[in-house]
């Protein structure tokens, strides 16, 4: 046993909300956000991917991959966080979550350093190194902890979850 005592609860033992939050932006009460948001990022991450699939190969096609990975990421990106934007300020419980105001702040900073890894690749190609790559390893990064703290958002407040049927 640690100094701190033994832990409130072990990772079966998770205690669920006793209230749901609901979403403004849902469709059949199934919040929009959490479903849009699965394509921005995995082509953020793939991105990584392909940078380094650049760096090792130098095949062009890598930079062309890249170049549209980081589009649809940014992009697609933008266009999930409206719908968790209408979220945040819609939603009185949500805007009172410290973890909320996190996930967002994170997600917009992810967006803005992939909006501007874009817009450099997309000017010049031959801005993939080593800035490129640095943003793109960075919004990886930004994208597991604004992950995390969805989860959270998720699994802690019952945000979108219907614990009460």
């Amino acid at each position: 046993m640690n100094a701190c005592g033994p832990p409130p609860f072990s990772a079966q033992e998770v205690p669920m909300p006793e209230q749901t939050i609901r979403s403004r932006a849902a469709l059949g009460g199934h919040p929009l956000h959490p479903m849009m948001i699965h394509f921005p990022v995995a082509a953020l991450v793939g991105l990584l991917a392909s940078d380094l699939g650049y760096l090792l190969s130098g095949d062009p096609f890598w930079a062309r991959a890249s170049l549209w990975l980081s589009g649809i990421g940014a992009f697609g990106g933008w266009i999930a966080s409206i719908a968790g934007m209408i979220d945040l300020f819609g939603v009185r419980r949500i805007r009172r979550l410290v973890t909320g105001w996190c996930h967002a702040l994170l997600a917009v900073m992810m967006l803005s350093l992939a909006s501007l890894n874009w817009l450099q690749r997309h000017l010049a190609v031959e801005h993939i190194f080593p800035w490129g790559l640095y943003l793109s390893a960075l919004t990886a990064l930004l994208i597991v902890l604004a992950a995390w703290l969805g989860g959270r958002l998720v699994y802690e407040h019952a945000v979108g979850v219907d614990v009460e049927s």
